[in-house]
């Protein structure tokens, strides 16, 4: 079991948490992601590691309720403890070489690209931050992201912060005004990065993005992670998370998704109505 030793709310949907996971901590690379189980009868859900700190010992993880196993685990409080918690999982993001890059973010998955800006800017890549969300509420990690970036834009789509429209908007007016990337590494919705990579095909850079479809084991024995890619059959857990975005069939991914909405929202429910009562 791993101790919860902080817990931020960082909006009405977002939490960040610090777990005590040594020897996750030890081996943790940017890119790399954890699955954990929060009770015995739970289901096993993965979540990017966030950041690490290895003198400390500790994972960061920050997760956006939207299903029941995240309802549960946002129910914990610092000085709980997950009853699983395993990783580092999947293979790190390539950065090696890379000179100036775009990342761009969207909703939650900023928690998984402030860490590969960070690792960017680090090694001393010139990074160019993009971070979207659907209104002012929802942002999050501006600051963190200001911090590793030397250029940083947010935008809503709904104008109520920053600037008004989609990252797309943002990322062609960029390439427009001159902007050369050696890659563009995309992490977000899975709408969001496809439309990234329809838009960076189009001026030919390469483009990399996270998936982070439904994952059971995280080694590639149950194949519930399978995506297409390049017309092959690849596994997010074990060959990736992270895939050359020109080559996902992202409407097989979308289609996929999509299969168990109604079994969650009925399970997201019930879990809601149980807290309720034992509340009461």
């Amino acid at each position: 079991m791993n101790k919860i030793i902080k817990k931020q709310i960082l909006n009405d949907s977002t939490i960040l948490m610090i777990i005590d996971a040594p020897k996750v901590a030890k081996k943790a690379l940017a890119g790399q992601f954890i699955i954990l189980r929060v009770a015995s009868d739970g289901e096993r859900i993965p979540l990017t590691i966030a950041d690490f700190n290895r003198e400390n010992g500790t994972i960061t993880i920050i997760f956006q309720v939207v299903g029941t196993t995240t309802k549960k685990l946002s129910f914990l409080n610092e000085g709980d403890f997950i009853l699983d918690f395993v990783g580092p999982l999947g293979n790190p993001t390539i950065i090696d070489g890379l000179k100036k890059v775009a990342v761009i973010g969207g909703g939650v998955g900023c928690a998984i690209a402030w860490p590969i800006a960070k690792a960017l800017h680090n090694q001393g890549s010139v990074v160019h931050s993009i971070v979207g969300f659907r209104n002012s509420s929802l942002v999050i990690l501006e600051k963190e992201f200001k911090n590793v970036s030397d250029k940083l834009i947010v935008a809503t789509d709904d104008g109520s912060y920053g600037q008004s429209g989609l990252v797309t908007n943002v990322l062609e007016a960029l390439i427009n005004n001159s902007e050369k990337y050696d890659e563009v590494i995309a992490i977000g919705p899975l709408i969001m990065m496809k439309f990234v990579c329809e838009l960076t095909k189009k001026y030919g850079i390469k483009t990399t993005v996270s998936m982070n479809p439904i994952m059971i084991d995280g080694t590639g024995m149950c194949g519930g992670c399978r995506l297409t890619v390049g017309g092959k059959t690849k596994f997010a857990c074990v060959d990736g998370p992270d895939f050359d975005g020109h080559k996902i069939d992202f409407d097989e991914a979308l289609a996929r998704a999509n299969m168990y909405k109604d079994f969650e929202h009925k399970a997201f429910d019930n879990t809601c109505n149980l807290f309720k009562k034992e509340q009461n």
